[in-house]
Protein backbone atom coordinates (compact mmCIF):
# COMPACT_ATOMS: atom_id res chain seq x y z
CA UNK A 1 0.00 0.00 0.00
CA UNK A 2 1.21 3.51 -0.78
CA UNK A 3 2.03 5.97 1.91
CA UNK A 4 -0.83 8.14 3.07
CA UNK A 5 -0.21 11.84 3.44
CA UNK A 6 -0.14 12.62 7.15
CA UNK A 7 -1.09 16.03 8.43
CA UNK A 8 0.62 15.31 11.73
CA UNK A 9 3.74 13.22 12.34
CA UNK A 10 3.69 9.88 14.08
CA UNK A 11 4.19 10.48 17.80
CA UNK A 12 3.17 9.20 21.22
CA UNK A 13 0.04 10.34 23.01
CA UNK A 14 2.29 12.14 25.50
CA UNK A 15 3.95 14.16 22.75
CA UNK A 16 0.58 15.14 21.33
CA UNK A 17 -0.76 16.16 24.75
CA UNK A 18 2.34 18.27 25.38
CA UNK A 19 1.90 19.83 21.95
CA UNK A 20 -1.74 20.60 22.80
CA UNK A 21 -0.70 22.19 26.11
CA UNK A 22 1.89 24.34 24.35
CA UNK A 23 -0.54 25.18 21.55
CA UNK A 24 -3.00 26.47 24.15
CA UNK A 25 -0.58 28.13 26.58
CA UNK A 26 1.79 29.90 24.18
CA UNK A 27 -0.88 31.84 22.24
CA UNK A 28 -2.45 32.90 25.53
CA UNK A 29 0.90 34.10 26.86
CA UNK A 30 1.61 35.84 23.55
CA UNK A 31 -1.79 37.52 23.68
CA UNK A 32 -1.21 38.66 27.27
CA UNK A 33 2.22 39.98 26.22
CA UNK A 34 0.59 41.90 23.38
CA UNK A 35 -1.93 43.36 25.83
CA UNK A 36 0.92 44.39 28.12
CA UNK A 37 2.73 46.05 25.22
CA UNK A 38 -0.44 47.95 24.40
CA UNK A 39 -0.90 48.78 28.08
CA UNK A 40 2.69 50.00 28.23
CA UNK A 41 2.12 52.20 25.18
CA UNK A 42 -1.11 53.47 26.66
CA UNK A 43 0.54 54.20 29.98
CA UNK A 44 3.38 55.99 28.19
CA UNK A 45 0.79 58.16 26.42
CA UNK A 46 -0.88 58.84 29.76
CA UNK A 47 2.51 59.69 31.26
CA UNK A 48 3.26 62.14 28.45
CA UNK A 49 -0.12 63.80 28.86
CA UNK A 50 0.17 63.95 32.66
CA UNK A 51 3.68 65.36 32.45
CA UNK A 52 2.51 68.22 30.23
CA UNK A 53 -0.48 68.80 32.51
CA UNK A 54 1.82 68.97 35.55
CA UNK A 55 4.00 71.59 33.80
CA UNK A 56 0.89 73.58 32.81
CA UNK A 57 -0.44 73.42 36.38
CA UNK A 58 2.85 74.78 37.77
CA UNK A 59 2.90 77.49 35.06
CA UNK A 60 -0.57 78.61 36.10
CA UNK A 61 0.50 78.74 39.72
CA UNK A 62 3.53 80.88 38.82
CA UNK A 63 1.33 83.06 36.63
CA UNK A 64 -1.03 83.71 39.55
CA UNK A 65 1.93 84.69 41.72
CA UNK A 66 3.29 87.12 39.11
CA UNK A 67 -0.18 88.49 38.45
CA UNK A 68 -0.64 89.08 42.18
CA UNK A 69 2.68 90.92 42.30
CA UNK A 70 1.67 93.01 39.26
CA UNK A 71 -1.69 93.85 40.83
CA UNK A 72 -0.01 94.90 44.06
CA UNK A 73 2.29 97.21 42.09
CA UNK A 74 -0.67 98.81 40.31
CA UNK A 75 -2.37 99.47 43.61
CA UNK A 76 0.78 100.95 45.13
CA UNK A 77 1.28 103.14 42.08
CA UNK A 78 -2.03 104.89 42.82
CA UNK A 79 -1.22 105.72 46.44
CA UNK A 80 -1.50 109.46 47.34
CA UNK A 81 1.87 109.41 49.09
CA UNK A 82 3.64 108.44 45.89
CA UNK A 83 1.74 111.05 43.86
CA UNK A 84 2.75 113.91 46.16
CA UNK A 85 6.32 112.62 46.53
CA UNK A 86 6.15 111.78 50.24
CA UNK A 87 8.50 108.79 49.98
CA UNK A 88 8.82 108.31 53.72
CA UNK A 89 5.06 107.91 54.07
CA UNK A 90 4.99 105.74 50.93
CA UNK A 91 7.73 103.55 52.51
CA UNK A 92 5.67 103.05 55.62
CA UNK A 93 2.46 102.49 53.64
CA UNK A 94 4.17 99.90 51.42
CA UNK A 95 5.55 97.93 54.38
CA UNK A 96 2.07 97.87 55.85
CA UNK A 97 0.46 96.87 52.56
CA UNK A 98 2.92 94.02 51.87
CA UNK A 99 2.62 92.55 55.34
CA UNK A 100 5.29 90.00 54.41
CA UNK A 101 9.05 89.68 54.70
CA UNK A 102 9.32 87.68 51.43
CA UNK A 103 8.47 90.47 49.00
CA UNK A 104 9.99 93.93 48.77
CA UNK A 105 9.29 97.10 46.75
CA UNK A 106 11.80 99.34 45.03
CA UNK A 107 11.29 102.76 43.52
CA UNK A 108 13.95 103.67 40.94
CA UNK A 109 14.60 106.39 38.45
CA UNK A 110 15.30 105.85 34.78
CA UNK A 111 19.01 105.27 35.44
CA UNK A 112 18.33 102.53 37.95
CA UNK A 113 19.15 104.56 41.03
CA UNK A 114 17.16 103.26 43.97
CA UNK A 115 15.01 105.95 45.53
CA UNK A 116 13.36 103.58 47.96
CA UNK A 117 13.87 99.95 49.01
CA UNK A 118 11.71 98.33 51.66
CA UNK A 119 14.53 95.92 52.42
CA UNK A 120 16.23 98.90 54.09
CA UNK A 121 14.97 101.54 56.48
CA UNK A 122 13.93 104.77 54.88
CA UNK A 123 16.81 107.22 54.64
CA UNK A 124 19.50 104.53 54.32
CA UNK A 125 21.86 105.39 51.41
CA UNK A 126 21.07 103.17 48.38
CA UNK A 127 23.00 102.20 45.29
CA UNK A 128 21.83 101.55 41.78
CA UNK A 129 19.79 98.43 41.25
CA UNK A 130 21.60 95.30 40.05
CA UNK A 131 19.53 94.44 36.96
CA UNK A 132 19.67 97.62 34.86
CA UNK A 133 18.97 95.79 31.51
CA UNK A 134 15.63 94.48 32.79
CA UNK A 135 14.67 97.99 33.84
CA UNK A 136 15.56 99.46 30.46
CA UNK A 137 13.57 96.74 28.67
CA UNK A 138 10.49 97.40 30.77
CA UNK A 139 10.76 101.17 30.30
CA UNK A 140 11.11 100.70 26.55
CA UNK A 141 8.16 98.31 26.26
CA UNK A 142 6.03 100.38 28.70
CA UNK A 143 4.67 97.05 30.02
CA UNK A 144 4.95 95.24 33.32
CA UNK A 145 7.61 92.59 32.93
CA UNK A 146 9.33 89.94 34.97
CA UNK A 147 13.12 89.88 34.90
CA UNK A 148 15.51 86.98 34.61
CA UNK A 149 16.90 85.62 37.84
CA UNK A 150 19.98 87.50 39.08
CA UNK A 151 22.14 87.96 42.15
CA UNK A 152 20.78 90.92 44.09
CA UNK A 153 23.31 93.43 45.44
CA UNK A 154 21.21 94.33 48.46
CA UNK A 155 19.94 90.86 49.37
CA UNK A 156 23.08 88.98 48.42
CA UNK A 157 20.85 86.17 47.06
CA UNK A 158 19.28 85.22 43.73
CA UNK A 159 16.16 87.26 43.17
CA UNK A 160 13.78 88.25 40.41
CA UNK A 161 11.92 91.48 39.76
CA UNK A 162 8.50 92.40 38.49
CA UNK A 163 8.95 95.89 36.98
CA UNK A 164 6.08 98.27 36.28
CA UNK A 165 6.94 101.56 34.48
CA UNK A 166 5.41 104.72 36.01
CA UNK A 167 4.18 106.87 33.18
CA UNK A 168 3.46 110.18 34.95
CA UNK A 169 4.80 109.79 38.44
CA UNK A 170 7.07 112.66 39.51
CA UNK A 171 8.71 110.49 42.13
CA UNK A 172 10.38 107.85 39.93
CA UNK A 173 10.51 106.00 36.61
CA UNK A 174 9.49 102.50 37.73
CA UNK A 175 8.04 100.65 40.64
CA UNK A 176 9.60 97.20 41.19
CA UNK A 177 8.59 94.27 43.36
CA UNK A 178 11.39 91.85 44.07
CA UNK A 179 11.40 88.44 45.70
CA UNK A 180 14.06 85.92 46.55
CA UNK A 181 14.06 83.04 44.09
CA UNK A 182 13.97 80.45 46.85
CA UNK A 183 10.66 81.89 48.06
CA UNK A 184 9.12 81.10 44.66
CA UNK A 185 10.13 77.50 45.13
CA UNK A 186 7.39 77.16 47.72
CA UNK A 187 4.85 77.29 44.88
CA UNK A 188 6.39 74.22 43.28
CA UNK A 189 5.28 70.72 44.23
CA UNK A 190 5.95 67.16 43.11
CA UNK A 191 2.88 65.74 44.83
CA UNK A 192 1.28 63.11 42.60
CA UNK A 193 4.51 62.56 40.68
CA UNK A 194 6.48 59.35 40.71
CA UNK A 195 9.64 59.07 42.82
CA UNK A 196 12.68 60.60 41.16
CA UNK A 197 10.77 63.34 39.33
CA UNK A 198 11.57 67.09 39.53
CA UNK A 199 10.07 70.46 38.60
CA UNK A 200 11.63 73.87 37.91
CA UNK A 201 10.83 77.42 36.78
CA UNK A 202 13.12 78.82 34.09
CA UNK A 203 13.59 82.46 33.20
CA UNK A 204 13.78 83.85 29.68
CA UNK A 205 17.45 82.86 29.30
CA UNK A 206 16.94 79.29 30.52
CA UNK A 207 18.36 79.80 34.00
CA UNK A 208 16.68 78.17 36.95
CA UNK A 209 14.57 80.51 39.06
CA UNK A 210 13.39 77.82 41.47
CA UNK A 211 13.54 74.03 41.52
CA UNK A 212 12.23 71.13 43.55
CA UNK A 213 12.52 67.36 43.44
CA UNK A 214 15.20 64.69 43.06
CA UNK A 215 17.29 66.75 40.60
CA UNK A 216 17.17 69.95 42.64
CA UNK A 217 18.95 72.73 40.76
CA UNK A 218 20.22 75.87 42.45
CA UNK A 219 18.79 79.22 41.42
CA UNK A 220 20.79 80.85 38.63
CA UNK A 221 21.95 77.50 37.20
CA UNK A 222 21.62 77.16 33.42
CA UNK A 223 19.19 74.37 32.67
CA UNK A 224 20.40 71.73 30.17
CA UNK A 225 21.48 74.03 27.36
CA UNK A 226 21.16 71.24 24.74
CA UNK A 227 17.45 71.01 25.50
CA UNK A 228 16.47 74.68 25.70
CA UNK A 229 16.23 75.30 21.91
CA UNK A 230 13.69 72.48 21.59
CA UNK A 231 11.27 74.04 24.09
CA UNK A 232 9.77 76.47 21.60
CA UNK A 233 6.07 75.70 21.85
CA UNK A 234 3.65 76.93 24.45
CA UNK A 235 3.64 73.42 25.93
CA UNK A 236 4.83 70.00 24.95
CA UNK A 237 7.00 66.95 25.55
CA UNK A 238 10.71 66.54 25.03
CA UNK A 239 12.26 63.11 24.79
CA UNK A 240 15.64 62.32 23.31
CA UNK A 241 17.54 59.05 23.65
CA UNK A 242 20.86 60.93 23.43
CA UNK A 243 20.43 63.88 25.76
CA UNK A 244 17.85 62.24 28.07
CA UNK A 245 18.14 58.49 27.38
CA UNK A 246 15.86 57.33 30.20
CA UNK A 247 13.96 60.51 31.09
CA UNK A 248 10.88 62.34 29.91
CA UNK A 249 10.42 66.13 30.10
CA UNK A 250 7.27 68.18 29.87
CA UNK A 251 7.23 71.98 29.60
CA UNK A 252 4.79 74.89 29.52
CA UNK A 253 5.03 78.64 28.92
CA UNK A 254 3.90 80.80 31.84
CA UNK A 255 1.02 82.75 30.19
CA UNK A 256 1.91 86.39 29.44
CA UNK A 257 5.46 86.14 30.80
CA UNK A 258 8.88 85.10 29.49
CA UNK A 259 9.28 82.21 31.90
CA UNK A 260 8.72 78.47 31.40
CA UNK A 261 8.05 75.61 33.75
CA UNK A 262 9.57 72.15 33.25
CA UNK A 263 8.79 68.75 34.78
CA UNK A 264 11.09 65.80 34.18
CA UNK A 265 12.05 62.42 35.54
CA UNK A 266 12.83 58.77 34.75
CA UNK A 267 10.20 56.87 32.76
CA UNK A 268 11.04 53.65 34.58
CA UNK A 269 9.84 54.96 37.91
CA UNK A 270 6.39 55.59 36.45
CA UNK A 271 6.25 52.25 34.69
CA UNK A 272 7.42 50.13 37.60
CA UNK A 273 3.97 48.49 37.70
CA UNK A 274 4.29 47.45 34.06
CA UNK A 275 7.80 46.13 34.70
CA UNK A 276 6.48 44.16 37.67
CA UNK A 277 3.70 42.75 35.49
CA UNK A 278 6.26 41.78 32.85
CA UNK A 279 8.34 39.99 35.46
CA UNK A 280 5.24 38.31 36.81
CA UNK A 281 4.24 37.27 33.31
CA UNK A 282 7.66 35.80 32.51
CA UNK A 283 8.17 33.99 35.80
CA UNK A 284 4.51 33.05 36.17
CA UNK A 285 4.31 31.89 32.55
CA UNK A 286 7.37 29.66 32.98
CA UNK A 287 5.97 28.27 36.22
CA UNK A 288 2.54 27.64 34.67
CA UNK A 289 4.13 25.93 31.67
CA UNK A 290 6.13 23.66 33.97
CA UNK A 291 3.01 22.83 35.97
CA UNK A 292 1.06 22.22 32.74
CA UNK A 293 3.78 19.98 31.34
CA UNK A 294 3.94 17.97 34.57
CA UNK A 295 0.15 17.61 34.56
CA UNK A 296 0.19 16.65 30.88
CA UNK A 297 2.90 14.08 31.52
CA UNK A 298 0.84 12.51 34.31
CA UNK A 299 -2.26 12.58 32.11
CA UNK A 300 -0.36 11.09 29.15
CA UNK A 301 0.93 8.30 31.36
CA UNK A 302 -2.60 7.54 32.56
CA UNK A 303 -4.02 7.62 29.02
CA UNK A 304 -1.16 5.49 27.68
CA UNK A 305 -1.78 2.87 30.38
CA UNK A 306 -5.49 2.91 29.58
CA UNK A 307 -4.86 2.47 25.85
CA UNK A 308 -2.43 -0.37 26.52
CA UNK A 309 -5.06 -2.11 28.68
CA UNK A 310 -7.65 -1.70 25.92
CA UNK A 311 -5.15 -3.01 23.33
CA UNK A 312 -4.48 -6.04 25.55
CA UNK A 313 -8.22 -6.72 25.70
CA UNK A 314 -8.41 -6.52 21.90
CA UNK A 315 -5.45 -8.90 21.51
CA UNK A 316 -7.02 -11.47 23.86
CA UNK A 317 -10.31 -11.08 22.06
CA UNK A 318 -8.51 -11.74 18.76
CA UNK A 319 -7.21 -15.02 20.23
CA UNK A 320 -10.82 -16.03 20.85
CA UNK A 321 -10.93 -15.34 24.59
CA UNK A 322 -13.93 -13.91 26.39
CA UNK A 323 -12.70 -10.73 28.06
CA UNK A 324 -14.18 -8.93 31.02
CA UNK A 325 -14.41 -5.11 30.90
CA UNK A 326 -11.74 -3.15 32.75
CA UNK A 327 -12.37 -0.09 34.91
CA UNK A 328 -10.32 3.01 34.10
CA UNK A 329 -10.45 6.70 34.93
CA UNK A 330 -11.39 7.55 31.33
CA UNK A 331 -15.14 7.31 30.67
CA UNK A 332 -14.77 6.75 26.92
CA UNK A 333 -12.17 4.03 27.53
CA UNK A 334 -14.62 2.30 29.87
CA UNK A 335 -17.23 2.41 27.10
CA UNK A 336 -14.75 0.85 24.66
CA UNK A 337 -13.85 -1.81 27.23
CA UNK A 338 -17.53 -2.68 27.73
CA UNK A 339 -18.03 -2.77 23.94
CA UNK A 340 -15.03 -5.11 23.52
CA UNK A 341 -16.28 -7.33 26.32
CA UNK A 342 -19.76 -7.50 24.76
CA UNK A 343 -18.20 -8.17 21.37
CA UNK A 344 -16.15 -11.04 22.80
CA UNK A 345 -19.31 -12.61 24.25
CA UNK A 346 -21.19 -12.01 20.98
CA UNK A 347 -18.33 -13.53 19.04
CA UNK A 348 -18.33 -16.59 21.28
CA UNK A 349 -22.09 -16.96 20.87
CA UNK A 350 -21.77 -16.46 17.11
CA UNK A 351 -19.11 -19.15 16.89
CA UNK A 352 -21.27 -21.50 18.95
CA UNK A 353 -24.25 -20.71 16.75
CA UNK A 354 -22.11 -21.22 13.65
CA UNK A 355 -21.12 -24.66 14.86
CA UNK A 356 -24.78 -25.39 15.57
CA UNK A 357 -25.80 -24.15 12.14
CA UNK A 358 -23.15 -26.30 10.48
CA UNK A 359 -24.38 -29.31 12.41
CA UNK A 360 -27.97 -28.38 11.54
CA UNK A 361 -27.03 -27.95 7.89
CA UNK A 362 -25.60 -31.44 7.77
CA UNK A 363 -28.74 -32.76 9.43
CA UNK A 364 -31.06 -30.84 7.09
CA UNK A 365 -29.10 -31.91 4.06
CA UNK A 366 -29.42 -35.55 5.02
CA UNK A 367 -33.16 -35.15 5.56
CA UNK A 368 -33.60 -33.34 2.23
CA UNK A 369 -31.63 -35.99 0.36
CA UNK A 370 -33.66 -38.74 2.03
CA UNK A 371 -36.89 -36.93 1.12
CA UNK A 372 -35.72 -36.43 -2.47
CA UNK A 373 -34.72 -40.08 -2.76
CA UNK A 374 -38.12 -41.16 -1.42
CA UNK A 375 -39.96 -38.91 -3.90
CA UNK A 376 -37.95 -40.16 -6.84
CA UNK A 377 -38.48 -43.81 -5.87
CA UNK A 378 -42.23 -43.28 -5.60
CA UNK A 379 -42.39 -41.31 -8.84
CA UNK A 380 -40.29 -43.92 -10.61
CA UNK A 381 -42.86 -46.57 -9.71
CA UNK A 382 -45.82 -44.48 -10.85
CA UNK A 383 -44.56 -42.93 -14.09
CA UNK A 384 -44.26 -44.64 -17.41
CA UNK A 385 -41.77 -42.34 -19.18
CA UNK A 386 -38.59 -40.41 -18.48
CA UNK A 387 -40.21 -37.09 -19.47
CA UNK A 388 -43.07 -37.60 -17.05
CA UNK A 389 -40.61 -38.58 -14.34
CA UNK A 390 -38.45 -35.52 -14.94
CA UNK A 391 -41.43 -33.18 -14.90
CA UNK A 392 -42.83 -34.67 -11.68
CA UNK A 393 -39.44 -34.53 -9.95
CA UNK A 394 -38.83 -30.93 -11.05
CA UNK A 395 -42.29 -29.86 -9.91
CA UNK A 396 -41.89 -31.30 -6.44
CA UNK A 397 -38.29 -30.14 -6.03
CA UNK A 398 -39.53 -26.63 -6.91
CA UNK A 399 -41.98 -26.71 -3.99
CA UNK A 400 -39.23 -28.05 -1.71
CA UNK A 401 -36.85 -25.31 -2.90
CA UNK A 402 -39.37 -22.62 -1.97
CA UNK A 403 -39.51 -23.94 1.58
CA UNK A 404 -35.72 -24.07 1.80
CA UNK A 405 -35.49 -20.53 0.37
CA UNK A 406 -37.62 -18.95 3.08
CA UNK A 407 -35.93 -21.02 5.78
CA UNK A 408 -32.54 -19.85 4.61
CA UNK A 409 -33.68 -16.21 4.65
CA UNK A 410 -34.70 -16.71 8.28
CA UNK A 411 -31.49 -18.61 9.10
CA UNK A 412 -33.49 -21.80 9.80
CA UNK A 413 -35.14 -20.17 12.79
CA UNK A 414 -38.74 -20.68 11.67
CA UNK A 415 -41.21 -18.94 9.32
CA UNK A 416 -44.74 -17.64 9.84
CA UNK A 417 -47.56 -19.91 8.60
CA UNK A 418 -49.17 -17.19 6.47
CA UNK A 419 -45.88 -16.51 4.70
CA UNK A 420 -45.48 -20.21 3.83
CA UNK A 421 -49.03 -20.29 2.43
CA UNK A 422 -48.58 -17.15 0.35
CA UNK A 423 -45.21 -18.26 -1.02
CA UNK A 424 -46.39 -21.70 -2.18
CA UNK A 425 -49.74 -20.63 -3.62
CA UNK A 426 -48.75 -17.36 -5.26
CA UNK A 427 -47.96 -18.96 -8.64
CA UNK A 428 -51.12 -21.09 -8.70
CA UNK A 429 -53.75 -18.39 -8.20
CA UNK A 430 -55.44 -16.73 -11.15
CA UNK A 431 -56.77 -14.02 -8.79
CA UNK A 432 -55.74 -13.25 -5.18
CA UNK A 433 -59.47 -13.39 -4.31
CA UNK A 434 -59.38 -17.15 -4.91
CA UNK A 435 -57.54 -17.66 -1.61
CA UNK A 436 -59.05 -17.12 1.84
CA UNK A 437 -56.84 -17.62 4.89
CA UNK A 438 -58.26 -17.78 8.41
CA UNK A 439 -56.44 -18.26 11.68
CA UNK A 440 -54.06 -16.58 14.14
CA UNK A 441 -50.60 -16.53 12.57
CA UNK A 442 -48.00 -18.79 14.19
CA UNK A 443 -44.28 -19.43 13.70
CA UNK A 444 -43.60 -22.83 12.12
CA UNK A 445 -40.69 -25.09 12.97
CA UNK A 446 -38.17 -25.59 10.13
CA UNK A 447 -39.30 -29.20 9.63
CA UNK A 448 -42.91 -28.06 9.52
CA UNK A 449 -42.03 -25.44 6.90
CA UNK A 450 -40.56 -28.11 4.60
CA UNK A 451 -43.25 -30.73 5.10
CA UNK A 452 -46.24 -28.38 5.11
CA UNK A 453 -44.80 -26.54 2.11
CA UNK A 454 -44.46 -29.81 0.20
CA UNK A 455 -48.02 -30.72 1.12
CA UNK A 456 -49.44 -27.31 0.11
CA UNK A 457 -47.54 -27.46 -3.17
CA UNK A 458 -49.09 -30.88 -3.92
CA UNK A 459 -52.59 -29.77 -2.95
CA UNK A 460 -52.30 -26.69 -5.16
CA UNK A 461 -50.97 -28.73 -8.08
CA UNK A 462 -53.92 -31.15 -7.85
CA UNK A 463 -56.36 -28.23 -7.49
CA UNK A 464 -55.05 -26.60 -10.65
CA UNK A 465 -55.40 -29.89 -12.53
CA UNK A 466 -58.71 -31.17 -11.20
CA UNK A 467 -60.11 -28.89 -8.51
CA UNK A 468 -61.20 -25.36 -7.65
CA UNK A 469 -58.12 -23.59 -9.05
CA UNK A 470 -58.89 -25.00 -12.48
CA UNK A 471 -61.87 -22.61 -12.76
CA UNK A 472 -61.78 -18.79 -12.42
CA UNK A 473 -64.65 -18.81 -9.95
CA UNK A 474 -63.05 -21.47 -7.78
CA UNK A 475 -62.13 -20.70 -4.20
CA UNK A 476 -59.85 -22.20 -1.56
CA UNK A 477 -60.18 -21.60 2.17
CA UNK A 478 -57.22 -22.48 4.41
CA UNK A 479 -57.89 -22.30 8.14
CA UNK A 480 -56.44 -23.55 11.38
CA UNK A 481 -57.63 -23.56 14.98
CA UNK A 482 -56.44 -24.84 18.32
CA UNK A 483 -58.07 -28.03 19.56
CA UNK A 484 -58.03 -29.19 23.17
CA UNK A 485 -57.87 -32.96 23.02
CA UNK A 486 -55.97 -35.03 25.53
CA UNK A 487 -52.96 -33.80 27.49
CA UNK A 488 -51.10 -32.19 24.57
CA UNK A 489 -52.50 -29.14 22.73
CA UNK A 490 -53.49 -29.95 19.14
CA UNK A 491 -53.93 -27.89 16.00
CA UNK A 492 -56.47 -28.54 13.23
CA UNK A 493 -55.32 -27.41 9.78
CA UNK A 494 -57.76 -27.63 6.86
CA UNK A 495 -57.73 -27.15 3.06
CA UNK A 496 -61.23 -26.65 1.66
CA UNK A 497 -62.09 -26.20 -2.03
CA UNK A 498 -65.37 -24.76 -3.38
CA UNK A 499 -67.01 -23.41 -6.55
CA UNK A 500 -64.89 -25.70 -8.67
CA UNK A 501 -65.89 -28.58 -10.95
CA UNK A 502 -67.71 -31.54 -9.44
CA UNK A 503 -65.25 -33.76 -7.60
CA UNK A 504 -65.18 -37.52 -8.00
CA UNK A 505 -63.24 -39.98 -5.89
CA UNK A 506 -60.18 -41.09 -7.90
CA UNK A 507 -60.08 -44.75 -8.92
CA UNK A 508 -56.38 -45.06 -8.09
CA UNK A 509 -53.95 -43.07 -5.91
CA UNK A 510 -50.59 -41.69 -7.00
CA UNK A 511 -47.57 -40.08 -5.38
CA UNK A 512 -49.49 -36.87 -4.78
CA UNK A 513 -52.00 -38.69 -2.60
CA UNK A 514 -49.11 -40.29 -0.71
CA UNK A 515 -47.65 -36.87 0.06
CA UNK A 516 -50.87 -35.18 1.18
CA UNK A 517 -51.99 -38.10 3.27
CA UNK A 518 -49.34 -40.59 4.35
CA UNK A 519 -46.28 -38.29 4.34
CA UNK A 520 -48.12 -35.40 6.04
CA UNK A 521 -49.48 -37.66 8.80
CA UNK A 522 -46.05 -39.15 9.42
CA UNK A 523 -44.20 -35.80 9.27
CA UNK A 524 -46.44 -34.16 11.86
CA UNK A 525 -47.13 -37.22 13.98
CA UNK A 526 -50.85 -36.73 13.54
CA UNK A 527 -53.83 -37.80 11.44
CA UNK A 528 -54.90 -36.72 7.96
CA UNK A 529 -58.44 -36.87 6.62
CA UNK A 530 -59.10 -36.54 2.87
CA UNK A 531 -62.70 -36.25 1.65
CA UNK A 532 -63.52 -35.98 -2.07
CA UNK A 533 -66.78 -34.14 -1.60
CA UNK A 534 -68.79 -33.27 -4.76
CA UNK A 535 -68.54 -29.53 -3.99
CA UNK A 536 -64.79 -29.72 -3.48
CA UNK A 537 -61.82 -31.47 -1.84
CA UNK A 538 -61.54 -31.29 1.97
CA UNK A 539 -58.14 -32.01 3.49
CA UNK A 540 -57.77 -31.89 7.30
CA UNK A 541 -54.60 -32.36 9.38
CA UNK A 542 -54.77 -32.97 13.13
CA UNK A 543 -51.30 -32.63 14.70
CA UNK A 544 -49.69 -31.79 18.01
CA UNK A 545 -49.03 -28.10 18.26
CA UNK A 546 -45.47 -28.71 19.48
CA UNK A 547 -44.70 -30.53 16.21
CA UNK A 548 -45.86 -27.53 14.18
CA UNK A 549 -45.09 -24.34 16.12
CA UNK A 550 -41.64 -22.87 16.76
CA UNK A 551 -41.39 -21.28 20.20
CA UNK A 552 -39.88 -17.77 20.19
CA UNK A 553 -36.16 -17.68 20.96
CA UNK A 554 -35.59 -21.44 20.33
CA UNK A 555 -34.16 -23.46 17.48
CA UNK A 556 -35.30 -26.89 16.45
Amino acid sequence: MGKKLRLFPRATIGAYLIAIALAIALPILAFVALLLVQLEDSQRDVLRRDTVQDAIAIARSIDRQLQDMSTTLRLLATSPELERGDLAAFHDRTLTALGSDSMFVLLVDSDGQQLLNTRRSYGTPLKKMSNIPALKHALDSRRTEVSDVFLGSTSGAYVFNVTMPLATSPSGAALIMTQNAEELGRLLTTDGMAPGWSAAVLDGTGHVVASIGADHLAAGTLFKKDILPALGLSSGIYQNDYTMPRDLLGYAQVPGWAWKTVVWGPIASVQDSIANIWRFLVYGGILLLLIALIAVYALARQVRTTIQDIADMANRMGRGEIVAPIETSVVEANQVAVALSNASFDRSETEDRLHLVMHELVHRTKNLLALAQAMMRQLAKQTDSVDTFQKAVADRLDGLARSIEILTSEQWSGVSLRRVINLHLANFLQDPQQLQVEGHDILLRPEAVQNLGLTLHELATNSVKYGALSAPEGRIRISWTDVEEGAAPMIRFSWEEMNGPTVKTPLHTGFGTTIIKTHAAAAFGGMVQVDFLPEGLLWVLMAQRSAVEQKAGTHS
